[in-house]
């Protein structure tokens, strides 16, 4: 017995000895583990030099700016800047213009956005998501509180749109961020002639109440051509 159990004690020694030097036994022969191809890198747990990081975060996606020429010359629009806005450098590509408005409630912002032939969304959509930005303020959504306007200026159908409220922002303007309560938005859509135009100011309803009627004169004096 005792002849017995150490024969079984070496196999299993030689066994263990063999898969530490990569051979294993299959059906009574000894196989070795392949050796790479010529060439190519060890084996070593690690990617090659060359190779980017498995864990590297893939880049954001971006939205691609409007077309060169569109919205540009007979495709664009032009307008009288209120006075008393400063113009500012546009932020970004779908920003045709950027004013920054001063008032005692505390600064405001009108941005122009053009977003190219077939992008933006239409009307309809455009109006909800900015209603559904502001809140009463005791929470609810503004609702019906809202107020929109069909005009025309010329030939170009405008649609005005007031909000205030709550303003909580998200939805495509940007991350919603803190609550911001006693807002105002002064919004117009007007059909360029390639695409939509989108003029949205907001800021504290103190300081954009008293920009509507100049808000409204800006709007009435879009005209076609650039």
């Amino acid at each position: 017995m005792t002849k017995w159990w150490s024969v079984v004690g070496l196999g299993i020694l030689l066994v263990a000895a063999g898969v530490a030097a990569g051979v294993y036994v299959t059906r009574g022969r000894a196989q070795t583990n392949p050796a790479p191809p010529a060439g190519a890198a060890p084996q070593t747990g690690q990617l090659p030099p060359s190779h980017p990081p498995l864990t590297a975060p893939m880049p954001a996606p971006s939205v691609a700016p409007p077309p060169a020429e569109s919205g540009m010359g007979a495709r664009g629009l032009t307008w009288a800047v209120p006075s008393g806005w400063t113009s500012e450098p546009p932020s970004s590509a779908m920003r045709r213009a950027q004013y920054r408005i001063a008032g005692a409630g505390g600064p405001a912002e009108c941005v122009v956005f053009y977003f190219g032939p077939g992008q933006g969304g239409d009307t309809r959509a455009n109006v909800a998501r900015w209603v559904g930005q502001f809140q009463r303020p005791d929470g609810p959504p503004v609702g019906e509180a809202a107020t929109t306007r069909e005009i025309k200026v010329g030939d170009i159908p405008v649609t005005l749109v007031e909000v205030t409220g709550t303003y909580v922002g998200g939805m495509g303007s940007g991350p919603a961020g803190a609550p911001q309560p006693n807002h105002m938005l002064l919004g117009a859509i007007a059909e360029g002639p390639d695409a939509r135009w989108f003029f949205r100011a907001t800021g504290p309803q103190a300081t954009l109440e008293k920009e509507r009627q100049g808000f409204e004169r800006m709007i009435r004096s879009i005209k076609r051509g650039g």
